[in-house]
């Protein structure tokens, strides 16, 4: 027995064999890539398909965080990296991916969406609206509602020209152009926002951009719910009923925002008997809640993207704990449900379809900027806001990712939009990877002519 106090020294001999077990494990983790890539080879070589979920799961987490890791070495949002991830692992891209994984993604689609509309709805403070003034309250309501109205008229007025609308495709344009003008509307503000903190820009249009790309997913959500209940009439082309066409819908969306309410108040009575707990257990009745939130809403037919952001909405104003809770997500969940939804999003995209929708792309771009900049410009004149915030807000107002791929996705997950899912969710993903990449682009140039980018750093 050693003496008390005394420090028992290691055997020389397993003191001598640390660093071979060291130098072992180090050359093991350099050979698990090699060994991994030789498996899938073999595996490519057979015919076969990597078929075991827990292996799929780990590839596309591996790779999604790869490729958002180069994309933000090139300057460029990890979004995009992630979605070029998926498209990389595309099943029919990469063979021994199964084609069958697209299809029973829904549950963790519906998982990332929750905890995406529940952060909308928590940069809903009245408070900080209230701050953020008149001018920025002006601009997100014209610039979401005439981006959408732009895209989907101006659709609706060219597809005949674009060679849709002969025969039965007749009867889906106006559908079809109400969905993707709803989907015109929200903007991502993590590329601005990326763009303003590496350049170190301060001053109103900085200011204004991000207040309003805040804003806008909520008036985006809201335009969502709206269109899906219109495109359902039109697709269904069932004879005009009231309570089909009128209290279904309003119970839809008033139901929904009754249900956020309902769990958005029950998270905070719990949350107050929380004090002394753990973040751990925080995130863990944070997840509860949505899942029992988005699944309650859509038992009773409820809008859930809108029960989840109003149950944010009523955290985020009403929860003494707001900032701990939505930092706390930030922290610890935000990257994985990016990284899982966006390249799981990559993976859903349908090359055949999408070389049919190059052109739909392009018409949806240049609609979707023309609707932003009128309505920004818009609302900036009458707010009787500065001539640089005037001339510069709208090409901070073009990124586009996050909510709308997702929006996409359950549009693509119901059986009365079949018909016209797979070009939506084509449009949809090939405009944001366009607007991921030009967004931070255009973004510096309106820092920069704004005068709010410092010269040594532009």
């Amino acid at each position: 027995m050693s003496a008390p106090g005394r420090r028992v020294q290691p055997r020389a001999s397993a003191r001598a064999g640390i660093p071979a077990l060291r130098n072992l494990l180090a050359i093991e983790a350099h050979l698990l890539p090699f060994e991994w890539g030789v498996g899938a080879v073999a595996q490519l070589e057979r015919g076969s398909k990597l078929s075991d979920p827990i292996l799929l799961i780990g590839i596309i987490v591996t790779v999604g965080f790869l490729f958002g890791e180069l994309a933000h070495r090139v300057k460029l949002p990890k979004v995009t990296g992630f979605i070029i991830a998926g498209v990389f692992l595309n099943p029919r891209l990469l063979p021994v991916i199964p084609p069958d994984i697209t299809n029973h993604t829904t549950l963790v689609t519906e998982i990332a969406l929750s905890f995406i509309t529940f952060s909308v709805g928590g940069s809903l403070y009245l408070g900080r609206i209230r701050a953020l003034g008149k001018t920025i309250i002006w601009i997100t309501v014209l610039e979401a509602e005439l981006a959408m109205l732009s895209v989907a008229v101006g659709f609706i007025a060219i597809a005949p020209i674009l060679g849709i609308g002969v025969g039965a495709g007749a009867a889906l344009i106006i559908p079809l152009g109400v969905l993707l003008g709803t989907l015109a509307s929200p903007t991502d503000p993590s590329a601005t926002l990326a763009v303003s903190h590496e350049y170190h820009a301060r001053g109103d249009v900085s200011s204004t951009i991000l207040g309003v790309a805040a804003l806008d997913d909520a008036f985006g959500i809201m335009n969502y719910s709206l269109g899906i209940a219109i495109a359902q009439i039109l697709l269904t082309h069932a004879p005009f009923n009231f309570d089909v066409s009128v209290v279904q819908p309003i119970f839809a969306i008033l139901g929904g925002v009754m249900t956020g309410i309902v769990f958005g108040y029950l998270f905070n009575r719990i949350s107050s008997l929380m004090s002394h707990e753990t973040e751990g257990a925080f995130i863990v009745v944070i997840f509860a809640m949505l899942l029992l939130c988005f699944g309650t809403a859509h038992l009773v037919r409820c809008d859930e993207l809108l029960s989840t952001m109003t149950a944010g909405v009523v955290v985020v104003n009403f929860n003494p704990n707001r900032d701990k809770i939505f930092t706390m997500l930030e922290r610890y969940t935000e990257e994985l449900v990016f990284v899982l939804f966006f390249t799981l999003s990559g993976m859903q995209l349908d090359f055949s379809t999408l070389a049919n929708s190059l052109l739909f792309v392009a018409v949806f771009v240049a609609l979707r900027a023309i609707g932003k900049t009128i309505g920004a410009v818009s609302g900036a004149f009458i707010a009787r806001a500065p001539s640089h915030v005037k001339k510069y807000t709208a090409l901070g107002l073009l990124p586009q990712g996050g909510i709308v791929i997702g929006l996409a996705l359950m549009i693509q997950a119901s059986p009365a939009f079949a018909p016209i899912s797979g070009t939506i969710v084509s449009i949809v993903i090939g405009a944001t990877v366009v607007h991921e990449v030009v967004g931070p682009l255009l973004a510096k140039i309106a820092l920069q002519r704004a005068g709010e980018i410092p010269a040594a750093r532009g």
